[in-house]
């Protein structure tokens, strides 16, 4: 889907004021005596321990000449050495003890640049910062090399509590539901409410709590309550997931998580309530044995929406 015009003009301007920002518009970089391109080889052979010329071209999306006269420069100021190989261009590069201790102190200078930035942010800001960047640069590299999409990013999904869940969960909560349902302050009160509640029975048998962390930022999460149904009805709650993780594999993953759980706890059955037209999340729940069981139009939550209640009997044995 194409991005929006505002939001592609943002995203070139920060771009531009990053490049002036780190240095790239001067002929040399990270205090050092090379350019950007010398300054990323010597950094790429310090990640890889060794690479061809090849390989370097590759990585850095540079053409053969370039590469091949900056390598020449380096190789002649001492900063790396090359193997031996029949083929120049199969040549293994590595650094030398010098090149070693111009890459410690590009290293040393990167970190102090970066720290004094987010210095000026807020652990939520700084987080936040880590996962977009993260997630742009994917897709730049993926726009480079003609794929269809970036690789995932590394996501952790963590059982239980953690500082920030319930002000977090409401927050995706929130955010969400007001755009697909308008709903405002009753609802996100009644999920933050419900869920603080619900965090001081965690400790209680039946009861569990998943979240989904991105660079250690909470990006999705999904709760079974083993009690307030009664009758050995297992009830999930609170399934959200960060609009920037939607589309990789997180939802299905929580998702997966939380029944596996409740078929390890033997509940005769799994309730959830929901919303039509919420398609994407109905394929998901429908993939995994729910059925719909009933529908109504309600209007609890501040707007009219139709409710939608979906059941999944624990999976007879061999299934």
């Amino acid at each position: 889907m194409p991005a929006a015009h505002h939001l592609v003009t943002a995203v070139r301007s920060a771009s531009r004021t990053m490049v002036r920002e780190l240095g790239f518009m001067l002929p040399t970089l990270a205090a050092t005596d090379y350019p950007p391109s010398a300054v990323h080889s010597l950094l790429e052979l310090q990640a890889h321990g060794s690479l061809t010329a090849a390989q370097l071209v590759g990585l850095l999306g540079l053409e053969k000449s370039s590469v091949s006269r900056m390598l020449a420069k380096l190789e002649a100021a001492g900063e790396i050495e090359s193997g031996t190989a029949s083929d120049a261009r199969a040549k293994p590069l590595r650094l030398t003890a010098k090149g070693h201790k111009t890459v410690a102190a590009i290293q040393a200078y990167g970190q102090q640049q970066v720290q004094a930035a987010l210095h000026h942010l807020s652990p939520a800001q700084q987080q936040a910062v880590a996962q977009g960047l993260s997630t742009y640069a994917g897709a730049l590299q993926a726009s480079r090399e003609g794929k269809n999409h970036p690789s995932p990013p590394t996501i952790e999904i963590h059982a239980g509590y953690r500082p920030g869940l319930i002000g977090r969960v409401a927050e995706m909560h929130a955010c969400f539901y007001a755009r697909h349902a308008g709903f405002g302050q009753f609802f996100e009160s009644q999920v933050a409410s419900g869920l603080a509640e619900f965090a001081g029975r965690l400790s209680q048998d039946g009861n569990q709590i998943w979240c989904a962390t991105l660079h250690g930022r909470i990006v999705g999460a999904i709760a079974i309550d083993g009690q307030d149904l009664g009758g050995q009805q297992a009830h999930l709650r609170w399934f959200i997931l960060d609009d920037g993780c939607r589309g990789l594999g997180v939802g299905q993953q929580l998702l997966h998580t939380a029944l596996a759980f409740c078929d390890a706890q033997s509940f005769a059955s799994t309730q959830l309530w929901t919303f039509a037209g919420l398609d994407a999340a109905r394929h998901l729940y429908e993939a995994q044995g729910f059925v719909l069981v009933h529908q109504a139009t309600g209007s609890q939550w501040g707007s009219a929406v139709t409710e939608q209640q979906f059941n999944r009997p624990l999976p007879t044995q061999g299934n």
